[in-house]
């Protein structure tokens, strides 16, 4: 792909999101979904073989008809009220199906079976685009439709997210699957607390992206995309491996890293609203991904890594890769938790 093209395509995927985010009319809400959809495509199959392919196609689907059912949502809505405006949604069933429409976009459960499957099929920067940037605009739009969501609806699909993005890791071996299935179950936790807070869902959103982020650059510049790759890599990079477990424990949430914060002020607002059990269930559930993490630590650095000969240590060869940015990324990524208060001050 040449400097020109991925120019146009980038800058449509980035226009795409922004025209969404920053749209009250359904229409031009659904003209950024589509652009965003239709620019990444070709990123998806930058490197075209089977698999790729396969990943994008699968992804244009899904995607294809959501799109049809969110368009058929706001026209029966324009026909029950008169106007376009995002704000205005007093039918049940337009509720009922933008939900289905912008919960399938997002990959929460249970239409969340095509996120692991392309996330596997595509390199590791398209699946970062894919698991960060492309969440944005349609959780934006849940968010300006928080007060018409169906609270049983939202909170059902929740906890199926939070379920199945857990219970689906704990077979995994692929790392670029574990982080699809670590993707679901954050979809879940956004969605738990939007119809009580949705400024805590953005928050969430915001610190997700931030760990994929941190966790797909390392992968990229470690070169591992699987569990028994990243295993062998403990005796050439012990440092790289070591910073990858920390941000794998603060994905899971484990305090005191960043990832604790947002399930910390879910939980605390959620029981705040009378609400036990949702939580309760939350938290336990949440127990399944922190489980597959510390299932990774250990195979990789726990455990004697296979070694032909008396050398413990590699070669040490020169990395090429330059990522001047990943120093600030880890300390976000790890030690943002005393920030919290002052957050739900601000909140």
């Amino acid at each position: 792909m040449n400097l020109l093209t991925s120019t146009t395509i980038y800058f449509t995927l980035f226009s795409g999101t922004m025209i969404t985010l920053f749209s009250s009319h359904w229409l031009l809400i659904w003209i950024g979904l589509e652009m965003s959809l239709l620019a990444i495509i070709p990123i998806l199959v930058n490197k075209p073989n089977p698999r790729s392919i396969e990943a994008a196609s699968k992804y244009f689907l899904i995607q294809a008809t959501a799109s049809m059912i969110l368009m058929m949502a706001a026209i029966i809505n324009f026909y029950k009220t008169g106007e376009w405006s995002i704000s205005n949604i007093i039918n049940h069933l337009s509720s009922f199906m933008l939900t289905m429409a912008l919960s399938m976009k997002m990959g929460l459960a249970p239409f969340h079976l095509w996120v692991p499957e392309v996330t596997q099929g595509i390199p590791l920067i398209s699946g970062l685009i894919l698991l960060t940037w492309q969440k944005i605009a349609p959780i934006s739009v849940m968010f300006q439709i928080a007060p018409s969501i169906n609270y049983t609806l939202i909170t059902i699909m929740a906890l199926m997210s939070i379920l199945l993005g857990g219970w689906g890791g704990l077979n995994q071996t692929q790392l670029r699957k574990i982080l699809a299935y670590s993707s679901i179950a954050h979809m879940g936790w956004m969605m738990a607390i939007i119809s009580f807070d949705p400024t805590l869902s953005i928050l969430n959103l915001l610190i997700y992206i931030m760990l994929t982020i941190n966790m797909f650059i390392l992968l990229y510049h470690n070169k591992k995309t699987s569990t028994l790759s990243l295993s062998n890599s403990w005796n050439k990079s012990p440092l790289l491996v070591s910073i990858i477990l920390v941000v794998l424990m603060s994905l899971g949430g484990l305090p005191p890293l960043t990832g604790f914060a947002p399930k910390w002020m879910i939980i605390k607002e959620l029981i705040s609203n009378n609400n036990i059990i949702l939580p309760t269930s939350m938290a336990i559930m949440a127990l399944l991904n922190l489980y597959f993490y510390m299932r990774l630590i250990y195979s990789t650095s726990l455990t004697l890594f296979p070694s032909p000969n008396n050398t413990k240590i590699k070669w040490q060869f020169e990395n090429t890769k330059i990522s001047p940015l990943m120093s600030t990324i880890v300390i976000i990524s790890t030690m943002f938790l005393p920030l919290t208060p002052t957050l739900s001050i601000l909140h």
